[in-house]
């Protein structure tokens, strides 16, 4: 069994760069062994997708920015063998435009994609988040950026249970 950490971002707006919430799960011997949620606050005040995630900037603007929330995130990335997400190009993209705006080296671990664990090694379509996760009996409060990474650490666990490996 291998040990990762599931990430989940949710963004203010189109900027790749412009994340307001971060979930983290660790997943390590069969089992999810952390979790932890962070609001950011974004390069902006512009919130366009707060109709999704219930984010605004009143929630937000108080928080660390990216930057001087790195430090903390970058605990979480020692000892993994891989990164995961639902959707991994959107969040590996996140990452990236958020270290690049803030001067912040990418890490330079591998991503896997729980939509492509559910179609090709399970074999469910579709395989949006909440579909999967009720295929396979994981609680969800979708686009809540906690609960959207434990259950993507959880989709890979049922995986890995289930004969997927790496």
């Amino acid at each position: 069994m291998s040990t990762f950490l599931a990430i989940d971002f949710e963004t203010a707006n189109q900027g790749r760069d412009s994340a307001c919430a971060v979930g983290l799960a660790v997943g390590s011997g069969g089992r999810v062994v952390e979790t932890a949620q962070f609001l950011i606050r974004p390069p902006s005040r512009e919130f366009q997708f707060t109709y999704i995630h219930n984010l605004s900037w009143r929630d937000v603007c108080t928080a660390p920015d990216f930057g001087d929330l790195w430090p903390r995130l970058s605990t979480y990335l020692h000892e993994v063998d891989f990164l995961v997400a639902h959707n991994a190009p959107f969040d590996r993209s996140v990452l990236r435009a958020c270290c690049a705006r803030h001067g912040v080296e990418v890490p330079l671990i591998p991503f896997e994609c729980t939509v492509r664990i559910a179609r090709n090694f399970f074999g469910f379509r579709p395989a949006r988040l909440p579909d999967v996760c009720a295929r396979l009996a994981i609680p969800l409060q979708h686009h809540d950026a906690g609960s959207d990474a434990e259950a993507c650490a959880r989709i890979v666990l049922a995986a890995e249970a289930a004969g997927w490996a790496r």
